[in-house]
């Protein structure tokens, strides 16, 4: 199949990766745009491992102040050295990510952070849902994944959807990061904070 420069664009577009991997991609799975970009993904996500054995002790602390002071936020995002940390790129990139948790109010940086009793509540949510709907069991196990992966979506800001651009995750945003400075580069926490909200104990 002929690989045309517009979907090697619009796969640029979709996933922000480079022009030469898009088309590496796509010819690799015969154009199949949804294969493509798992291909890069993977890729992508391979890349950041090689990267992950490096100390990220370096990076900055960004903050986003939202509705006249309602809602704030700050986040520290990691790399490895001061010279990274310093560019525009990444300080974008780090008050992007805070501006996208006052607007989206994730939970935890990733799903391995998701305590394993809230966890065990969601799956027997869940299950209880799938006895009411009569579902098989033998089909269970696969929804059951299918609304987890769903669940870290909403919670998890690596897996949600970035405010700005919703073609691709943070977690995307930050891989794409990875491959462009050649650091490993993660968020290592945050926190929110809305005017009146409940205290918890």
């Amino acid at each position: 199949m002929e690989i045309t420069s517009t979907m090697v664009k619009e796969l640029r577009t979709k996933t922000g990766a480079g022009m030469m991997d898009c088309k590496e991609a796509l010819a690799a799975v015969d154009g199949d745009f949804e294969k493509a970009i798992d291909f890069l993904r993977k890729k992508g996500l391979s890349a950041a491992t090689k990267r992950s054995s490096k100390a990220a002790k370096d990076g900055t602390v960004a903050s986003y102040i939202h509705m006249g002071g309602r809602i704030g936020v700050m986040v520290e995002v990691n790399c490895e050295t001061d010279f990274v940390a310093k560019t525009d790129d990444f300080q974008t990139m780090a008050r992007d990510i805070a501006m996208h948790i006052a607007a989206s109010n994730p939970q935890y940086v990733r799903s391995d952070e998701i305590p394993g009793d809230a966890l065990d509540r969601e799956k027997e949510i869940y299950r209880s849902q799938l006895r009411e709907e009569k579902k098989p069991e033998k089909i269970w196990d696969k929804i059951i994944e299918g609304k987890l992966k769903k669940y870290y979506e909403d919670v998890c800001l690596v897996d949600q959807k970035f405010v700005k651009n919703q073609d691709i995750t943070i977690g995307t945003l930050v891989n794409n990061m990875i491959a462009k400075t050649g650091e490993n580069i993660m968020i290592r926490r945050f926190a929110r904070f809305q005017l009146g909200e409940e205290i918890k104990q």
